[in-house]
C-alpha cells in the first residue's frame, strides 16, 4: 500500500471554512514527518456512513480499500465514469463504495474507498475481478485505460464514531 499509517476522514459540512494556524516557531520540535492533507468533495455525511458500515450498520472485521487516481491527460471524465460505475447485477460480493473529487492537497484527482464486510469477502472479490472481462463497465481494464496513475492502500478499521 501507500507509505502512511493513518487515514483521517473528517467531513466539514457542505460550506467548510478553513482557518490556518500561524507557522511554527524556528526551531520548535516537529510533531510528526510529514502530512499529506487533502480536501474532497463527495456524497454527503449520512451516505458516507451507510457505505462505510459506520454507525451499527457494518460489521466487525471489515476492510477497506482505499484508492487515489489521476487520470491520464484528457481522460478525466472516462476515469470518473468507470470509477463510479455501477457494481454488476450478478456481482457475489456486496460492498459499500464511495468516490470523492480532489479540492486541494493531493496530487491526485479521485479517492474511492470500498468498505468489505470481511477478509473473506475480500479475497473473493480480487478472484473475480482476476478473471472478469477486460471489457467490464468499471473493470480494472477500463480503470487502467483512463488511468496516468493509482495507488491503493489497504485498512483494517474505522474508529468509531460517537
Amino acid at each position: 500500500g501507500d507509505d502512511w499509517d493513518y487515514a483521517v476522514i473528517s467531513h466539514l459540512g457542505p460550506k467548510p471554512t478553513l482557518s490556518i494556524p500561524p507557522p511554527a516557531p524556528a526551531g520548535a520540535p516537529a510533531n510528526s514527518a510529514w502530512h499529506s492533507d487533502t480536501f474532497v468533495t463527495g456524497p454527503s455525511w449520512a451516505d458516507f456512513t451507510r457505505e462505510m458500515g459506520i454507525g451499527g450498520t457494518g460489521k466487525p472485521g471489515a476492510v477497506y480499500v482505499l484508492g487515489v487516481h489521476r487520470a491520464a491527460p484528457g481522460h478525466r471524465p472516462q476515469l470518473e465514469k468507470a470509477l463510479t460505475a455501477p457494481a454488476a447485477a450478478d456481482a457475489k460480493i456486496q460492498t459499500g463504495n464511495l468516490v470523492m473529487q480532489h479540492m486541494e492537497g493531493g496530487e491526485w484527482q479521485f479517492l474511492t474507498i470500498t468498505r468489505y464486510d470481511s477478509w473473506q469477502d475480500f479475497g473473493a472479490d480480487r478472484a473475480a475481478v482476476a478473471t472478469a472481462s477486460a471489457s467490464t463497465p468499471g473493470g480494472w481494464a477500463d480503470i487502467r485505460q483512463h488511468s496516468a496513475f493509482h495507488r491503493d492502500t489497504i485498512a483494517d478499521r474505522i474508529h468509531p464514531v460517537k
